[in-house]
C-alpha cells in the first residue's frame, strides 16, 4: 500500500517581507510591510492539523538557518557572528539588502524544496528526491544545501531512498522543484509525470515565445535532467512549456495557474503553451478517467488567478477515494475564483485563512511538498516529522515560546533575534530528531 503525505514546511522565526521575489506580485506588493512571524507559523500548524483531520497523510519540514551567516561569511563579512551580522546590516554599497537576503524564510515553501519520485514510478524502485537549486532567486538558492541535509536525514535508509544532489549548472539547469511538478495517475495505468518548464537554456536569447516581463525560472534542460534522475519512464514523462502570458502576468511556477491529483488536473487556459496537444497526450496515455477542468480567461482573468490563488490549492485524495480542494480564505473572497473552484468534480472546498504566507507570495500549495510512501517507506522513516496531535502541540508551544509577534526588515539587524532563531532551532532538531542539520550544530 502506498499513501501521499504532504510535507509542509514550518514557517522560521525571520519570516519578512522583503520583497525578494521578482515576479511574484504578492511579494513585491507587500515589501517593506511589517510581519508576523508567530501568526505565520500557526497559520501554517492550523492549515497541517487540518489537513491531518481528513485522514490525509502529513508531515513536516523544520526552517532553515536565518540569518546565513556562512552566505555573509562567503561574501567577505568578517568577524564574530555578531560582527557579521552588524557589518552586513551597514554595507555602504547595499545598505541592508544582503542581509535581507541572507535572513529570507522563504524555505517554507517546500513545494520547492524538491521533486520527488515515487518508488512505484521509479525505475530501480527506490523513491527519488532531487533538491531544487533554485538559482533563478540568489535569495533561494540558499536554500539547496541544507535541504538537502534535512532530506538526507529523514529519508535515511539508501536500499529505499535516494536523496540527489541539487542540479549543477547554475541558470542553465535552474531547478524550482515541486512547483513546477505534477503526477497524475488513473487506477490500472502506470502514472505520468509533468516536468513543466519556462524557458531554454542553451541558444540565443531571448527566444521567441517566451517570457517578457517576468523571468522565466525553470529551464528546459533542468526539466528532463529530473526525469532521467527519478529513472521516469520516458514515455510518461511529459514537458509542458509554461505559458509566457501566464508568466508575465505573475504565474512563475506551475503551480499558480494549475493542480493536478489523481485523474484530476485544474488548471488555467494560460498554464501551458499548448494546452490542447498536453490534453490529448494525458488522455492517450490515462484513458477517459482522466478529467480536465480549464478555466478561460473570460471565467477566471489571470489577474484573479494570481492575485486569489485558487490553483494554488491542495487537491487531495480522501479515504473514500473522494477529492477535496484546501484552498486560500482570498479564493473565497474573489467571486469568480470562487465559481471555479467549486464547480470542480470533488466533494468538497475548504478555505483556510494563510494570510501571512499569501502576503509573500505562496499559498496553500507552496507550503508541502507532496511524498508517496509505502507503509515500508513510511516505517523506514526514524525522524519524527509524521504529524500526530501531541507532536502538532508541541510545535505549537514551541513556536509560542520562541517566535515574535512583529517583524520588519530592521529587527533584522538584532543580534537578540539571530540568538533567539539559533535557540529555537536547536531546540527544534531535537523535537524532530533530525540530527545536526544546521551549519551552527557542524
Amino acid at each position: 500500500m502506498a499513501r501521499e503525505y504532504n510535507f509542509d514546511g514550518l514557517v522560521g522565526p525571520t519570516h519578512n517581507y522583503a520583497g525578494l521575489s521578482f515576479g511574484n506580485v504578492a511579494s513585491q506588493e507587500h515589501a517593506g510591510q511589517p510581519a508576523d512571524p508567530r501568526a505565520a507559523a500557526l497559520q501554517g500548524l492550523a492549515k497541517m492539523r487540518f489537513v491531518a483531520s481528513l485522514a490525509v497523510g502529513q508531515a513536516v519540514l523544520p526552517p532553515h538557518e536565518r540569518p546565513s551567516l556562512r552566505t555573509l561569511r562567503r561574501l567577505g563579512f568578517r568577524g564574530s557572528d555578531e560582527e557579521v551580522i552588524a557589518r552586513a546590516a551597514a554595507d555602504p554599497e547595499l545598505r541592508d539588502h544582503l542581509l535581507r537576503i541572507s535572513s529570507s524564510a522563504a524555505a517554507m515553501w517546500t513545494a520547492n524544496a524538491a521533486t520527488c519520485v515515487p518508488g512505484t514510478d521509479a525505475e530501480d524502485g527506490r523513491l527519488h528526491l532531487m533538491p531544487a537549486n533554485l538559482t533563478a532567486m540568489f535569495h533561494r538558492s540558499l536554500e539547496a544545501e541544507t535541504t538537502a541535509r534535512v532530506l538526507r536525514a529523514i529519508f535515511a535508509d539508501p536500499r529505499r531512498f535516494e536523496v540527489h544532489d541539487p542540479l549543477p549548472g547554475g541558470t542553465h539547469f535552474a531547478d524550482e522543484g515541486a512547483a513546477n511538478h505534477t503526477r497524475l495517475l488513473v487506477p490500472g495505468r502506470p502514472a505520468v509525470h509533468l516536468f513543466a518548464w519556462g524557458r531554454v537554456a542553451f541558444g540565443e536569447q531571448p527566444r521567441a515565445g517566451e517570457s517578457q516581463r517576468y523571468p522565466a525560472r525553470q529551464t528546459r534542460e533542468a526539466s528532463h535532467a529530473l526525469a532521467r534522475l527519478g529513472q521516469v519512464d520516458p514515455a510518461r514523462a511529459l514537458f509542458p512549456q509554461q505559458h509566457p502570458e501566464g508568466i508575465d502576468a505573475g504565474a512563475f511556477h506551475t503551480d499558480v495557474v494549475a493542480v493536478g491529483n489523481g485523474h484530476l488536473l485544474l488548471l488555467h487556459e494560460k498554464a501551458f503553451a499548448e494546452t490542447d496537444a498536453l490534453l490529448k497526450k494525458l488522455r492517450e496515455l490515462l484513458s477517459d478517467q482522466f478529467i480536465a477542468k480549464v478555466a478561460t480567461e473570460a471565467q477566471l482573468p489571470l489577474a484573479s488567478a494570481v492575485a486569489a490563488y485558487p490553483f494554488n490549492s491542495q487537491l487531495l485524495t480522501l479515504p473514500d477515494g473522494s477529492m477535496t480542494i484546501v484552498a486560500p480564505v482570498e479564493s473565497r473572497e474573489d467571486p469568480r475564483a470562487r465559481s471555479f473552484l467549486e464547480s470542480a468534480p470533488v466533494a468538497s472546498v475548504h478555505y483556510l485563512d494563510l494570510r501571512e504566507s499569501m502576503q509573500n507570495g505562496g499559498g496553500p500549495a507552496c507550503l508541502r511538498q507532496r511524498i508517496v510512501l509505502s507503509d515500508e517507506e513510511r516505517a523506514a522513516v526514524g525522524a519524527r516529522v509524521f504529524w500526530d496531535e501531541e507532536l502538532g502541540a508541541e510545535l505549537e508551544r514551541w513556536v509560542q515560546r520562541h517566535y515574535r509577534d512583529r517583524l520588519t526588515g530592521k529587527d533584522l539587524a538584532d543580534v537578540r533575534l539571530w540568538r533567539e532563531t539559533l535557540a529555537a532551532l536547536d531546540e527544534l532538531t531535537r523535537i524532530l530528531r533530525l540530527g545536526s542539520v544546521y551549519d551552527f550544530q557542524r
